[in-house]
Protein backbone atom coordinates (compact mmCIF):
# COMPACT_ATOMS: atom_id res chain seq x y z
CA UNK A 1 0.00 0.00 0.00
CA UNK A 2 1.63 3.67 -1.07
CA UNK A 3 2.08 5.70 1.96
CA UNK A 4 2.07 9.64 1.31
CA UNK A 5 4.02 11.17 3.72
CA UNK A 6 4.85 14.88 4.96
CA UNK A 7 7.35 16.37 2.39
CA UNK A 8 8.90 17.22 5.49
CA UNK A 9 9.75 14.01 6.40
CA UNK A 10 11.09 12.56 3.50
CA UNK A 11 14.59 11.20 3.19
CA UNK A 12 17.53 12.37 1.03
CA UNK A 13 16.80 9.59 -1.30
CA UNK A 14 13.06 9.52 -1.10
CA UNK A 15 13.26 12.84 -2.28
CA UNK A 16 15.82 12.22 -5.25
CA UNK A 17 13.64 9.16 -6.40
CA UNK A 18 10.95 11.54 -6.43
CA UNK A 19 12.37 13.85 -8.61
CA UNK A 20 13.96 11.58 -10.76
CA UNK A 21 10.70 9.86 -11.42
CA UNK A 22 9.00 13.29 -12.26
CA UNK A 23 12.26 14.26 -14.61
CA UNK A 24 11.47 10.93 -16.43
CA UNK A 25 7.81 11.31 -16.93
CA UNK A 26 8.51 14.92 -18.31
CA UNK A 27 11.25 13.49 -20.67
CA UNK A 28 8.73 11.44 -21.92
CA UNK A 29 6.39 13.59 -22.68
CA UNK A 30 3.49 11.92 -20.26
CA UNK A 31 3.82 14.62 -17.87
CA UNK A 32 2.99 17.61 -20.12
CA UNK A 33 -0.21 15.52 -21.29
CA UNK A 34 -1.17 15.98 -17.38
CA UNK A 35 -1.00 19.63 -17.57
CA UNK A 36 -2.93 19.62 -20.94
CA UNK A 37 -5.84 17.86 -19.22
CA UNK A 38 -6.01 20.25 -16.03
CA UNK A 39 -5.33 23.34 -18.42
CA UNK A 40 -8.61 22.05 -20.36
CA UNK A 41 -10.73 21.33 -17.26
CA UNK A 42 -9.66 25.19 -16.02
CA UNK A 43 -11.03 26.70 -19.05
CA UNK A 44 -14.55 25.02 -19.38
CA UNK A 45 -15.60 24.73 -15.58
CA UNK A 46 -17.74 27.53 -15.50
CA UNK A 47 -20.16 28.58 -12.82
CA UNK A 48 -23.22 28.44 -15.13
CA UNK A 49 -22.24 25.17 -17.43
CA UNK A 50 -20.85 22.47 -17.15
CA UNK A 51 -18.17 22.12 -14.57
CA UNK A 52 -16.53 18.98 -13.51
CA UNK A 53 -12.68 19.35 -12.01
CA UNK A 54 -13.24 23.52 -10.29
CA UNK A 55 -16.11 25.58 -9.05
CA UNK A 56 -18.17 22.17 -8.09
CA UNK A 57 -18.45 19.15 -5.93
CA UNK A 58 -16.96 16.87 -7.81
CA UNK A 59 -13.53 19.58 -7.25
CA UNK A 60 -12.06 17.03 -4.51
CA UNK A 61 -12.98 13.21 -6.25
CA UNK A 62 -11.92 14.79 -9.29
CA UNK A 63 -8.27 16.21 -8.01
CA UNK A 64 -7.93 12.72 -6.03
CA UNK A 65 -8.71 10.73 -9.35
CA UNK A 66 -5.87 13.02 -11.16
CA UNK A 67 -3.77 12.58 -8.58
CA UNK A 68 -3.95 8.47 -8.65
CA UNK A 69 -3.12 8.31 -12.39
CA UNK A 70 -0.11 10.90 -12.00
CA UNK A 71 1.16 8.70 -8.97
CA UNK A 72 0.50 4.97 -11.09
CA UNK A 73 2.70 7.16 -12.98
CA UNK A 74 5.47 7.79 -11.35
CA UNK A 75 5.46 4.81 -10.07
CA UNK A 76 5.74 2.67 -13.24
CA UNK A 77 8.78 4.83 -13.18
CA UNK A 78 9.99 3.94 -9.75
CA UNK A 79 7.31 1.67 -7.73
CA UNK A 80 9.26 3.10 -3.95
CA UNK A 81 7.41 6.25 -5.26
CA UNK A 82 4.63 7.96 -3.74
CA UNK A 83 3.22 11.63 -3.53
CA UNK A 84 4.23 13.39 -0.97
CA UNK A 85 1.86 16.55 0.71
CA UNK A 86 2.93 20.00 1.30
CA UNK A 87 0.93 21.13 4.69
CA UNK A 88 1.48 24.53 4.07
CA UNK A 89 -0.01 25.58 7.39
CA UNK A 90 2.87 24.69 9.11
CA UNK A 91 5.68 24.92 6.34
CA UNK A 92 4.68 28.68 5.76
CA UNK A 93 8.46 30.12 4.56
CA UNK A 94 10.18 30.48 0.98
CA UNK A 95 12.81 29.08 3.44
CA UNK A 96 11.36 25.86 4.06
CA UNK A 97 12.94 23.09 3.19
CA UNK A 98 10.51 22.05 0.40
CA UNK A 99 11.96 24.80 -1.20
CA UNK A 100 15.73 23.57 -1.29
CA UNK A 101 17.96 22.91 -4.16
CA UNK A 102 17.67 19.56 -3.43
CA UNK A 103 14.15 19.31 -4.13
CA UNK A 104 12.01 21.95 -5.68
CA UNK A 105 14.11 24.62 -6.18
CA UNK A 106 13.04 27.96 -4.42
CA UNK A 107 11.12 30.63 -5.86
CA UNK A 108 12.11 32.91 -9.07
CA UNK A 109 14.17 36.05 -9.85
CA UNK A 110 12.75 39.47 -9.84
CA UNK A 111 12.72 40.60 -12.70
CA UNK A 112 10.98 37.53 -14.83
CA UNK A 113 10.32 34.93 -12.54
CA UNK A 114 12.62 32.35 -13.33
CA UNK A 115 13.51 29.50 -10.82
CA UNK A 116 17.80 29.46 -11.15
CA UNK A 117 18.09 26.77 -8.58
CA UNK A 118 16.95 23.28 -8.44
CA UNK A 119 16.29 20.52 -10.47
CA UNK A 120 13.43 22.17 -12.30
CA UNK A 121 15.70 25.31 -13.21
CA UNK A 122 15.77 26.06 -16.70
CA UNK A 123 19.78 26.24 -16.68
CA UNK A 124 19.52 22.23 -15.79
CA UNK A 125 18.14 21.74 -19.16
CA UNK A 126 15.54 18.71 -18.01
CA UNK A 127 12.27 21.03 -17.87
CA UNK A 128 11.19 23.07 -20.75
CA UNK A 129 7.52 24.52 -20.35
CA UNK A 130 5.70 23.28 -23.57
CA UNK A 131 2.01 23.58 -22.36
CA UNK A 132 1.77 26.85 -21.66
CA UNK A 133 -0.29 30.58 -21.47
CA UNK A 134 2.50 32.44 -22.73
CA UNK A 135 5.40 32.56 -24.70
CA UNK A 136 7.98 31.66 -21.25
CA UNK A 137 9.35 28.35 -21.43
CA UNK A 138 11.05 28.65 -17.88
CA UNK A 139 9.71 27.43 -14.85
CA UNK A 140 8.38 30.58 -12.79
CA UNK A 141 7.88 31.10 -9.38
CA UNK A 142 6.93 34.27 -7.15
CA UNK A 143 6.37 32.65 -3.62
CA UNK A 144 4.94 35.48 -1.27
CA UNK A 145 4.54 38.47 -3.99
CA UNK A 146 0.64 38.00 -4.59
CA UNK A 147 -0.33 37.08 -1.66
CA UNK A 148 1.68 37.46 1.41
CA UNK A 149 0.51 34.82 3.91
CA UNK A 150 -0.17 31.57 3.29
CA UNK A 151 -3.13 29.69 5.39
CA UNK A 152 -2.82 28.93 9.02
CA UNK A 153 -3.68 25.91 10.89
CA UNK A 154 -6.40 28.21 12.58
CA UNK A 155 -7.86 29.14 9.24
CA UNK A 156 -7.70 25.22 8.09
CA UNK A 157 -9.70 23.93 11.21
CA UNK A 158 -12.39 26.74 10.56
CA UNK A 159 -12.79 24.96 7.41
CA UNK A 160 -12.55 21.56 8.38
CA UNK A 161 -15.18 22.57 10.95
CA UNK A 162 -18.24 22.75 8.70
CA UNK A 163 -20.11 20.31 8.62
CA UNK A 164 -21.90 20.40 5.05
CA UNK A 165 -20.31 19.14 1.98
CA UNK A 166 -21.35 21.51 -0.51
CA UNK A 167 -25.32 23.17 -1.37
CA UNK A 168 -26.58 24.96 -3.83
CA UNK A 169 -25.96 26.52 -6.54
CA UNK A 170 -23.26 24.31 -6.82
CA UNK A 171 -20.31 26.61 -8.22
CA UNK A 172 -17.76 28.89 -6.82
CA UNK A 173 -21.11 31.05 -5.01
CA UNK A 174 -21.44 27.81 -2.62
CA UNK A 175 -21.33 28.07 1.27
CA UNK A 176 -20.41 24.48 2.74
CA UNK A 177 -16.53 22.69 2.92
CA UNK A 178 -16.08 22.41 -0.53
CA UNK A 179 -16.33 26.12 -1.68
CA UNK A 180 -14.13 27.03 1.13
CA UNK A 181 -11.20 24.66 0.85
CA UNK A 182 -11.50 25.25 -3.12
CA UNK A 183 -10.84 29.08 -1.88
CA UNK A 184 -13.73 30.68 -3.73
CA UNK A 185 -15.28 31.68 -0.28
CA UNK A 186 -14.34 32.50 3.07
CA UNK A 187 -10.71 32.32 4.22
CA UNK A 188 -9.99 31.23 0.86
CA UNK A 189 -7.37 27.61 1.42
CA UNK A 190 -6.52 25.93 -1.99
CA UNK A 191 -6.63 28.90 -4.29
CA UNK A 192 -4.81 31.21 -2.04
CA UNK A 193 -1.66 29.07 -2.17
CA UNK A 194 -1.84 29.12 -6.07
CA UNK A 195 -1.63 32.24 -6.30
CA UNK A 196 0.85 32.50 -2.86
CA UNK A 197 3.64 30.59 -5.04
CA UNK A 198 2.93 31.89 -8.36
CA UNK A 199 4.14 32.07 -11.57
CA UNK A 200 2.64 29.09 -13.62
CA UNK A 201 1.04 27.67 -10.71
CA UNK A 202 -1.28 30.80 -10.71
CA UNK A 203 -2.52 29.97 -14.02
CA UNK A 204 -4.62 26.77 -15.66
CA UNK A 205 -1.09 25.06 -16.33
CA UNK A 206 -0.29 24.71 -12.71
CA UNK A 207 1.22 21.12 -12.64
CA UNK A 208 3.83 22.51 -14.82
CA UNK A 209 5.47 23.78 -11.27
CA UNK A 210 5.71 20.13 -9.33
CA UNK A 211 4.87 21.74 -5.98
CA UNK A 212 1.07 21.60 -7.53
CA UNK A 213 0.85 17.76 -6.68
CA UNK A 214 2.47 18.18 -3.43
CA UNK A 215 -0.03 20.93 -2.60
CA UNK A 216 -2.98 18.77 -3.88
CA UNK A 217 -2.07 15.87 -2.11
CA UNK A 218 -2.28 17.61 0.98
CA UNK A 219 -5.89 19.32 0.02
CA UNK A 220 -7.13 15.86 -0.75
CA UNK A 221 -5.82 14.78 3.10
CA UNK A 222 -7.84 17.59 4.41
CA UNK A 223 -10.74 16.00 2.36
CA UNK A 224 -10.13 13.46 4.34
CA UNK A 225 -9.82 14.66 7.86
CA UNK A 226 -12.92 16.66 7.22
CA UNK A 227 -14.69 13.01 6.43
CA UNK A 228 -12.92 11.89 9.87
CA UNK A 229 -14.98 14.49 11.79
CA UNK A 230 -18.08 14.27 9.80
CA UNK A 231 -18.95 10.39 9.71
CA UNK A 232 -22.31 11.36 9.08
CA UNK A 233 -22.07 13.92 6.34
CA UNK A 234 -21.61 12.66 2.86
CA UNK A 235 -20.69 14.10 -1.07
CA UNK A 236 -23.31 16.37 -2.53
CA UNK A 237 -25.16 16.61 -4.30
CA UNK A 238 -26.78 12.94 -4.87
CA UNK A 239 -28.29 13.11 -7.84
CA UNK A 240 -30.45 14.99 -10.28
CA UNK A 241 -28.39 17.94 -10.33
CA UNK A 242 -27.96 19.74 -13.54
CA UNK A 243 -24.34 20.64 -15.19
CA UNK A 244 -22.23 18.92 -11.49
CA UNK A 245 -21.51 15.58 -11.23
CA UNK A 246 -23.75 13.43 -8.45
CA UNK A 247 -22.95 10.98 -6.60
CA UNK A 248 -23.26 8.34 -8.74
CA UNK A 249 -22.19 9.90 -12.17
CA UNK A 250 -19.04 8.95 -13.86
CA UNK A 251 -16.65 11.49 -14.39
CA UNK A 252 -14.61 13.22 -16.99
CA UNK A 253 -12.41 12.76 -18.91
CA UNK A 254 -12.04 9.01 -17.57
CA UNK A 255 -15.81 8.21 -17.69
CA UNK A 256 -14.99 4.92 -15.63
CA UNK A 257 -15.17 6.68 -12.15
CA UNK A 258 -17.79 8.11 -10.11
CA UNK A 259 -17.31 10.18 -6.67
CA UNK A 260 -19.19 7.62 -5.18
CA UNK A 261 -15.82 5.46 -6.16
CA UNK A 262 -13.52 7.97 -4.26
CA UNK A 263 -14.83 8.77 -1.16
CA UNK A 264 -12.14 6.15 0.74
CA UNK A 265 -8.58 7.26 0.03
CA UNK A 266 -7.55 4.02 2.01
CA UNK A 267 -8.89 1.78 -0.75
CA UNK A 268 -5.79 2.87 -3.06
CA UNK A 269 -3.41 4.52 -0.58
CA UNK A 270 -2.85 5.66 3.06
CA UNK A 271 -1.40 8.90 4.84
CA UNK A 272 1.71 8.96 7.16
CA UNK A 273 -1.00 10.33 10.00
CA UNK A 274 -3.36 7.54 9.48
Amino acid sequence: MTVRKNQANLTADEKRRFVAAVLELKRSGRYDAFVTTHNAFIMSDTDNSERTGHRSPSFLPWHRRYLLEFERALQSVDASVALPYWDWSADRSPRAALWGPDFLGGTGRSRDGQVMDGPFAASAGNWPISVRVDGRTFLRRSLGTSVRELPTGAEVDSVLAMATYDMAPWNSASDGFRNHLEGWRGVNLHNRVHVWVGGQMATGVSPNDPVFWLHHAYVDKLWAEWQRRHPDSGYLPAAGTPDVVDLGETMKPWNDVRPADLLDHRAHYTFDTD
